[in-house]
């Protein structure tokens, strides 16, 4: 190892910049990192889904739904499609207040996107929820994310372990 003329405990530059092009993570292997290892309360969530692949969603540890400006479902992660009993392919492509989760058409959900988004406001909010659609009713805590920017907005579902 070599030492620099301040310290005889510190490496040299050389011996640094080695370390860490032997050490170096690839690109996508940070992406998929911060994705996978996202929490439920993670402050920047938003920006990790809208980087993730379908594939890092469907190892996060709580459901994601992601829908486009006219409710269409585009993103469904395996944890909600387990949760829920409802398949993806029963899932995307379908209007999420009308077909998929109408108990979440209310004033509580969807209206806080309507409200946002007339704003042209970002929406992060988490709320205690019941959901009742095909199922004993169940609490849970949502999470509404949506960015005036963004092409999706967001609902992520907690359910109790």
């Amino acid at each position: 190892m070599g030492y620099n003329e301040d310290s005889r405990l510190l490496p040299s530059r050389a011996s640094h910049d080695r370390a860490r092009s032997y050490f170096a993570i690839p690109k996508d292997m940070i992406e998929m990192t911060t994705v996978v290892n996202a929490e439920f309360a993670t402050p920047d969530l938003m920006q990790r889904l809208e980087a993730g692949t379908d594939g890092q969603l469907d190892e996060l540890a709580f459901g994601v739904i992601g829908f486009d400006a006219d409710g269409i479902v585009r993103r469904y992660n395996a944890f909600e499609s387990r949760a829920a009993g409802l398949s993806t392919q029963r899932v995307i492509g379908h209007d999420l207040f009308t077909s998929v989760a109408p108990c979440m058409n209310n004033y509580m959900v969807a209206q806080r996107f309507e409200d946002t988004t007339a704003a042209s406001e970002p929406l992060d909010e988490t709320i205690g929820y019941v959901l009742t659609l095909r199922m004993r009713p169940v609490k849970v805590e949502l999470r509404l994310l949506a960015a005036p920017a963004a092409a999706l907005r967001y609902v992520l579902v907690k359910r109790p372990v």
